[in-house]
């Protein structure tokens, strides 16, 4: 098993236990029913897992090549839990991407340093269909920035790296769903019945759907 696997593997089953990972009948923000629910807003309450995490993203930065950007772009809420971290360790300027305008004073929707022709790697926690991190990658486009890539723990295999790619922005995830859900069965801690649920689940949003491990 690669060092790599052997993350994958700690991460899916410290996911699980922390009940960041959920598998059953849920239903989403959008209204939408699913056989599976992923919230890693409550990964930074573990600290030994929220480590886990933040290693993910720091081996994808190192294949992406930290000289390949100048800043580390993140999405509110929470991409600011990882970005923020990232940017001091790698000493690295961060900015980041407000979910709304403000009302008041400059009425700002990206914050920090605006640098024209900045190259951003953005970061967000998950992807699911692109559209938040499209939505990002626009207000960091329109104060000048340039956006090539943008990185994800999971992918939730949805349409974002092909709705991404058609604005030229190649999604990068540490693992898909598909894979903490083959990782989690051959452990036995998920049964085929739910397995076979989430894996129709993806065929029903994307038909064949596009995996994509940087």
């Amino acid at each position: 098993m690669s060092d790599d696997d052997e993350l994958w593997h700690e991460l899916a089953n410290s996911l699980v236990e922390i009940g960041a990972l959920r598998f059953g009948s849920f239903t989403l923000s959008s209204g939408k029913r699913s056989s599976y629910y992923l919230d890693l807003r409550t990964v930074p309450s573990y600290p030994e897992v929220y480590a886990l995490v933040l290693k993910a993203y720091e081996i994808m930065i190192g294949r992406l090549g930290i000289e390949g950007f100048d800043a580390i772009g993140g999405i509110a809420t929470a991409g600011l839990t990882i970005s923020s971290p990232l940017a001091v360790s790698l000493k690295k300027p961060m900015v980041y991407v407000r979910s709304e305008e403000k009302s008041h004073g400059l009425g700002k929707r990206v914050e920090g340093r605006i640098q024209n022709g900045w190259r951003v790697v953005l970061v967000d926690d998950v992807a699911t269909t692109g559209g938040s991190i499209t939505d990002a990658v626009e207000s960091l486009r329109a104060e000048g920035f340039t956006v090539k890539d943008a990185l994800v723990l999971v992918d939730r295999l949805e349409g974002g790296t092909r709705n991404l790619e058609a604005r030229g922005v190649r999604l990068n995830s540490f693992v898909t769903v598909r894979g903490l859900v083959d990782m989690l069965h051959s452990d036995k801690a998920l049964t085929v019945a739910e397995r076979d649920a989430i894996l129709e689940q993806m065929t029903r949003e994307v038909g064949s759907g596009v995996e994509r491990t940087i």
